[in-house]
């Protein structure tokens, strides 16, 4: 199972980049988790839109929903050219909380997730936490039986994502503040918390993600390996987590 980074920031991108998004491929089958602001002119670098066989996304704040329509648009496009092979699929949770009515498109198709249940796709299955966010979010475990992978998506810190994330061989963690900032309110962590769920879980490796735009960011990493023994990076567009056992 392959992961690679396509966007990291929060909030907004910076120039040539975007926010939230990853790309995950094994085996010829293609995910896209979260389709932020940007990410679809930075996702074609690695993969063509006709290569995407389905999309998932944790919630519907527009850094992680903003290219939903731009890819819908290059779907109807290359279905009128007949390169298209069939509806592209994008789960979300049908909760009342969420714009789910907007997934459907000519050429996209959308599908609720129960977030109480696993979702197969392809070689992958997830497995979801809601997370304490002001709107309806949920954080996916991913694994294909071999590698498995935790994305917080966005929250706030709470006890039972270190239940949700133990032993995995990656976390892909919410950074939005740094240490000693309170990010309960608007529902990010800082870095010392995203350390503190990584340590306390057993994870193999740490990437910090929906990154801030003020700071120096990587004092984010100095800051979660006060807590957290293990190997510590920022999200950048083309990192890959590739482990082979």
């Amino acid at each position: 199972m392959k992961w690679t980074t396509i966007g990291a920031w929060g909030v907004y991108p910076k120039a040539e980049s975007a926010t939230s998004c990853y790309l995950v491929e094994k085996d010829g089958f293609s995910v896209v988790i979260d389709m932020g602001s940007g990410a679809l002119s930075r996702l074609q670098q690695y993969i063509t839109v006709n290569e995407i066989d389905a999309i998932v996304i944790s919630h519907f704040h527009h850094d992680h929903v903003a290219d939903i329509g731009p890819f819908q648009y290059a779907c109807l496009v290359n279905e009128q050219l007949g390169t298209l092979n069939g509806p592209v699929p994008i789960y979300a949770a049908a909760d009342g909380d969420t714009d789910f009515d907007m997934l459907d498109h000519v050429a996209t198709a959308g599908r609720g997730y129960d977030p109480n249940k696993p979702l197969h796709l392809g070689p992958f299955t997830f497995k979801f936490m809601k997370t304490k966010h002001p709107k309806t979010c949920y954080a996916m475990r991913v694994t294909d039986d071999e590698t498995t992978v935790v994305y917080t998506a966005d929250t706030a810190f709470f006890p039972e994502l270190t239940g949700f994330t133990k032993d995995v061989d990656l976390l892909i963690a919410e950074s939005s503040f740094y240490d000693g900032m309170d990010g309960s309110g608007p529902g990010h962590m800082t870095s010392t918390e995203c350390g503190r769920i990584a340590e306390d879980a057993g994870v193999g490796k740490l990437w910090l993600t929906h990154l801030p735009h003020f700071g120096h960011l990587a004092d984010l990493v100095s800051e979660a390996k006060t807590v957290y023994n293990g190997e510590v990076e920022l999200a950048r567009e083309g990192l890959c987590f590739n482990l082979r056992r």
